[in-house]
């Protein structure tokens, strides 16, 4: 009974505890035992408040008996990405100068949550800062990859992911500059949805302007991500950037026809190198979309000047952001966060304007390009899980990479188009790797984008498969 609570749907779960059908309690009682059995496994939550969260599901329990309003997530468990500000829990950001930080305020994706009736677990781990693609920190250490302990997770949102695939959570959030949300998903063989910039507002921000992070949901279904998003999304006046448009559209039904859609297929998104284990796994996939009745066509967008933009953003946004923290804790960060503050540091002014036009010219082109095309699908990570002791990839197909996130460069390039991205399930490496595919959309198109992502998904089924230590 504990395993089939913890591997419901959230959309289910949600149903059964309106229904009266499943308690509070009983939902609560199921995930804190599967945390305590699967968690020293893969280290994924690495702040757990148990006891303030029975004591929330009783509350919700309660609230219900007595006829209160209840929110579309009123008692499913929810994980927090450990970069999210969570009121009265710890948040470290995955380094040792917050190890011990409490906050006494929350940031607004997990307000919402919380307002939708979701009870919050706890928070799962990071790398330091969320900077890479390889969750590791020096307050928590690794986390492992479900299918595979000896293999990476992928990050930065990796315990997130980890969370969801081994039953700990039916829903959990993170954050994506450079494919957060995406590549644990892919890892993981769950599913991550980098929404537009505006769709979930960043509030608090050092940056209202900011335009290369986002906050997005993650769950194990596109049905259950559809729900998540319609209460991280709505506008909020303290975000300039915000999107206008109510979240709860994206608790509409998801079901479509898509004879006649037209989608652009690159597995090596113009040339990039990729690994020809994930090209087959993608491959395999293609006649599924043309079973859909979609026009399948070799094409791929123009993205030259995408790795120089999203370089110079990116470095400019480290230092904003953490520039002092180096300078008020020498020695203490990753080299590699130090590598990206300095980078920013050394960026000119004419260096930022030029990035800036640069990628005005990229949105431009892939714009017109999906004029053409509904729809683009790519790989999301250009290599399958690699070893937990590696930190990042240094050589793909016989290509040496520049730095860490160079390996990255698959998500990178659409983050600096701002068009919504979503990893999904696609199929498994030979010695059991999952391995997802990317499905990028039109830009501010996340409803669109979630309905051929919930069509594929039901089609194939390939998210279903349980990891091992998960049964």
């Amino acid at each position: 009974m504990s395993q089939d609570i913890c591997f419901m749907t959230a959309t289910e779960m949600a149903a059964q505890i309106r229904a009266g059908q499943l308690s509070a309690r009983e939902v609560m009682s199921a995930h804190l035992a599967q945390i305590e059995r699967i968690n020293p496994q893969v280290n994924a939550i690495v702040t757990l408040h148990a006891e303030q969260a029975m004591a929330s599901a009783k509350a919700a329990d309660e609230a219900q008996a007595r006829g209160e309003p209840l929110g579309p997530l009123h008692g499913v468990p929810v994980a927090h990405k450990d970069l999210m500000l969570t009121k009265g829990m710890r948040t470290t950001f995955g380094s040792k100068v917050h190890e011990h930080f409490v906050p006494t305020r929350s940031a607004l994706v997990v307000e919402r949550q919380q307002q939708a009736g979701a009870i919050s677990v706890g928070k799962t781990n990071t790398p330091e800062f969320g900077a890479g693609s390889q969750t590791f920190n020096a307050v928590f250490g690794v986390t492992r990859n479900p299918y595979d302990l000896s293999k990476t997770c992928g990050g930065s949102s990796g315990g997130s992911a980890v969370a969801l695939a081994t039953g700990m959570v039916p829903l959990a959030d993170g954050t994506d500059m450079g494919g957060s949300l995406r590549c644990p998903a892919n890892y993981c063989n769950v599913v991550g949805l980098r929404p537009s910039v505006g769709r979930v507002p960043q509030v608090p921000a050092l940056d209202g302007w900011g335009n290369l992070s986002v906050s997005g949901p993650l769950a194990r279904t596109v049905e259950d991500l559809a729900l998540h998003l319609s209460v991280m999304a709505g506008p909020d006046a303290r975000d300039p950037l915000a999107i206008s448009e109510d979240g709860a559209r994206f608790r509409a039904p998801l079901a479509h026809d898509f004879r006649g859609v037209r989608i652009a297929w690159s597995p090596d998104m113009g040339g990039l190198p990729v690994d020809r284990r994930v090209v087959q796994a993608i491959d395999a996939q293609r006649k599924v979309f043309e079973q859909l009745g979609c026009r399948v066509e070799e094409a791929c967008p123009d993205f030259r000047d995408a790795h120089e933009v999203f370089m110079a953003i990116r470095a400019y946004n480290f230092e904003l952001q953490l520039g002092a923290v180096m300078d008020q804790h020498p020695g203490v960060l990753k080299d590699t966060v130090v590598w990206n503050i300095e980078a920013g540091r050394k960026l000119t002014g004419t260096q930022i304007a030029r990035a800036e036009k640069l990628r005005t010219a990229l949105f431009q082109r892939m714009h017109q390009f999906m004029q053409s095309y509904d729809y683009i699908v790519f790989p999301v990570n250009q290599v399958p899980p690699f070893p937990v002791e590696q930190q990042y990839v240094t050589e793909i197909d016989g290509v040496k990479m520049d730095n860490y996130i160079d390996w990255m460069r698959s998500c990178y390039y659409i983050s600096a188009t701002t068009h919504p991205a979503i990893s999904v399930p696609a199929g498994f490496t030979q010695d059991g790797l999952p391995v997802g595919l990317q499905i990028v959309g039109r830009h501010r198109g996340e409803f669109e984008l979630l309905q051929i992502a919930h069509a594929f998904e039901q089609a194939t089924g390939i998210g279903r498969k349980r990891p091992a230590i998960a049964q």
